[in-house]
């Protein structure tokens, strides 16, 4: 076909736009050059629509790739204002969609968004105008394109144009903007993700599994089990059979929570349907056994794998190894290390970090820093997590300088600080007191788009209560979950917390119902939270309630559970209810450890039952449950009954089993002797463990002592005891030791027990008078 001859240059204006219009046509439809266009460009410039008019051609409709070529000759020939017109696009891609040229829309979709700062393109498609065709597919593909740009509240919104208009929009378009909406990082992106679900329903979508999966993890995510079972339920209305990742992904929220009954139900409905655990489900299983330190019942969990011909992988042992570090337990964590080594899985960064995070906790960091360069040594590449791990370690000594320098290493081998690294960074400012320190760092992280996350919300929320700032903690509560970040059982927790420390226990309950009201699911950690704080208000029946409810939602008591309620029966002076608990959970499984022992023990002597402590107490010396602190609570009960022999006799039993004795011990028969008004053998008693050179140091080390009285005795703020120990501390200061011993002596007369900080100061005065006499003596 003969080429049109190029239209005169000079005058744009002189020619209609029709007959450009028919010379380009012509032109386009023989053959596309870049060269035969460049003599158009002055009647583009001129009249920017005309190439809106040519991509709305009837005649070049049919030759999509022409069309292409054109624009992509327009993008780089033409000004902005006609190249990157929204209508210039939008008028390109109904040929595109007509030609199955999906790829190439949704690329060039794709690309214009990214651009798009201001939204132009999709308002132009929310509210078109008469020259842009709306389409089915054209819907589809802009919700598809704004998804895989970042912004599916956009492609919701365009959705929502589908519904009104009642096209069907595609089923892998919805699961896309589903996936989308789930995975955003904001609480709102759920609820339209529900509403997208529903409206697809309405439309006549036919879902399908992955599209219940979808919703299932969108539903963990916020801890809403009770939706998430009910999804579970109408798959089957739907024709859909649950898969393995529908029921993994129901184990893992449940591990996670420590909702270990329901994940054994869970995983008994998923054998009799006839689906077989994959090593996900295996690894799921082990990673919530080993999360609450059940690491007897991982190993099982491996072994179970190896019979069903599931093999581990390096995933599976670094689990095993997080929790074998997590629970202090190196040899064997090192031992995994080796039997990796052995069956050639060989650790990789994760298993090295486990490993270098395990020995700053419990080993010395010399141990990490080797292992640091044992990764050099076998091509194993240090990542940012391993900076981060390094970085928490020198931010735990205090040692801010160090840290700072770990950053720079770590930015100088091409990491940049990410938000783990920031709530490190804000962490240790807020150990060392430097809260506008923690606050910059926090705005830093936004500054450079770095979203602050929950982690952030509860390091400054636990340092905000610490600092007892719990009317700026509620704030930062409720502005983080204004701004639809995920506040989550921690957040609640923390200030739960906070306020039953300080006093404040109606706001604790009152905080309490507004989590349970919001559906975040509470953790046994924050019903433990609730638990302490009922047993201190001595309301111990209303927490074995919680316990209960505790018990019902499918959540496993631990240890600390079970102690604070025994504790809040003897605190509350009902020793029986508190045996009668306890002997009920023995047989519910639970295994007392030693504080449990204490607990009982202070219990019985408090209330004056010396004898049948003393059975108890001999009971557990031979289970080998005794502590120093058992010890001490003993002897304190046989003390304050004068049953000054038996005390003895323990106090070198004590000796024999290297367990002390330390200063509560001297204070119980000190007090003890003096109470009783038998002060020469208060003073030889002194005198002898002054010549031993034992009180002197461990008076210092009383900070780090076990007290046997219980956590919240009111001792500290009677004010008697209060006086009495100014007076002492007072006179101590001023060296007039016998004086202070006359007055330690008159307040055991009245029986007003002084602070142990007084106590301390008192012999340790006397010892330096003691060694003062003698050296003058000498």
């Amino acid at each position: 076909m003969k080429q049109p001859l190029p239209l005169p240059v000079p005058d744009p204006k002189s020619l209609t736009e029709s007959q450009v219009l028919k010379s380009l046509t012509s032109l386009l439809t023989s053959e596309f050059t870049s060269q035969s266009v460049n003599s158009y460009i002055p009647y583009f410039t001129a009249n920017p629509k005309l190439l809106v008019s040519l991509f709305s051609s009837h005649t070049l409709f049919h030759k999509p790739t022409v069309l292409l070529s054109l624009f992509k000759w327009a993008k780089t020939h033409l000004c902005d204002s006609v190249a990157h017109s929204p209508l210039t696009l939008l008028s390109l891609l109904p040929s595109l969609i007509a030609h199955h040229k999906f790829v190439d829309a949704k690329s060039l979709l794709t690309t214009f968004i990214a651009g798009d700062k201001q939204n132009v393109l999709h308002r132009h498609i929310l509210h078109p105008d008469r020259s842009v065709r709306i389409s089915n597919a054209l819907l589809d593909l802009s919700i598809a394109a704004y998804v895989a740009s970042g912004k599916p509240h956009h492609a919701a919104q365009l959705f929502n144009k589908m519904k009104k208009l009642h096209f069907k929009p595609n089923l892998l378009t919805c699961n896309t903007l589903l996936n989308a909406l789930v995975r955003y990082p904001s609480k709102h992106s759920l609820t339209v993700a529900r509403a997208v679900y529903r409206d697809a329903d309405k439309l006549g979508v036919q879902v399908n599994t992955n599209t219940f999966n979808i919703l299932i993890r969108g539903c963990c995510l916020e801890s809403n089990f009770e939706e998430a079972k009910e999804l579970f339920r109408k798959m089957g209305e739907k024709g859909c059979d649950p898969d393995n990742v529908s029921y993994n992904t129901m184990l893992d929220a449940f591990c996670k929570k420590g909702m270990l009954n329901e994940a054994r139900e869970l995983l008994l409905d998923m054998k009799e349907k006839k689906l077989v655990p994959n090593r996900l489900t295996y690894n799921i299983l082990i990673s919530g056994y080993c999360k609450l330190g059940w690491l007897k019942d991982a190993a099982k969990v491996i072994e179970l794998m190896t019979q069903s011909d599931v093999l581990p992988d390096v995933w599976t042992y670094n689990m095993l190894l997080d929790g074998f570090c997590k629970d202090g337990r190196l040899e064997e964590a090192f031992r995994l290390k080796e039997e990796m080594e052995n069956l050639k899985l060989l650790p990789d960064v994760v298993s090295y970090n486990t490993l270098i995070n395990g020995c700053f906790e419990f080993g010395s960091s010399s141990e990490s820093f080797r292992l640091i360069e044992e990764m050099n040594e076998k091509g194993v590449k240090l990542n940012a997590c391993t900076y981060n791990t390094m970085l928490k370690w020198f931010v735990k000594q205090g040692n801010m300088h160090e840290a700072s320098r770990t950053i720079e290493k770590m930015e100088e081998n091409g990491f940049s600080p990410d938000k783990v690294t920031y709530n490190t960074l804000i962490n240790g400012y807020c150990k060392v007191g430097k809260l506008s320190d923690a606050f910059k760092m926090m705005n830093e992280m936004v500054g450079k788009s770095l979203k602050m996350d929950n982690v952030t919300l509860n390091v400054l929320l636990h340092t905000l209560c610490r600092e007892r700032k719990l009317d700026e903690a509620y704030h930062l509560l409720n502005s983080a979950s204004r701004r639809g970040y995920f506040v989550d059982d921690v957040s609640y927790g923390t200030l739960i917390n906070g306020y039953f420390e300080d006093d404040k226990s109606s706001h604790a309950l009152d905080l309490w119902s507004e989590m349970k009201e919001k559906k975040i699911i509470p953790t046994v950690v924050n019903y433990n939270i609730i638990i302490q704080g009922l047993c201190q208000l001595g309301k111990t029946d209303e927490a074995i309630e919680k316990l209960n409810e505790l018990l019902g939602n499918g959540l496993v008591p631990n240890d600390i559970t079970y102690n604070t309620i025994i504790h809040g029966y003897c605190w509350e002076r009902q020793v029986e209810k508190a045996f009668q608990f306890h002997n009920k959970m023995v047989e519910n499984l639970f295994k007392p450890d030693v504080f449990t022992c204490n607990i009982l023990l202070r219990g019985l002597c408090k209330e004056g039952m010396l004898d049948k402590g003393l059975k108890l107490f001999n009971k557990w010396v031979l289970k080998g449950k005794a502590d120093s602190a058992t010890y001490n609570t003993m002897i304190s009960g046989l003390c304050r009954q004068g049953r000054f022999k038996e005390a003895f006799d323990l106090y070198a039993e004590m000796e024999e089993k290297k367990l002390g004795p330390d200063v509560y011990t001297y204070n119980a028969i000190l007090g003890a002797l003096t109470d009783a008004g038998r002060l020469k053998d208060a003073e030889e008693f002194l005198a002898k463990i002054v010549e031993t050179g034992k009180l002197h140091d461990q008076s210092l080390q009383f900070d780090k002592g076990q007290d046997v009285e219980a956590p919240g005795t009111p001792q500290d703020s009677d004010p008697g005891s209060v006086a009495y120990s100014q007076q002492i501390n007072e006179l101590c200061i001023q060296g007039k030791y016998k004086d202070a011993m006359e007055i330690f002596q008159e307040s055991a007369k009245k029986g007003i027990a002084l602070q142990k900080s007084s106590y301390i100061i008192l012999m340790d005065g006397l010892i330096r008078r003691r060694k003062s006499i003698s050296k003058t003596v000498q």
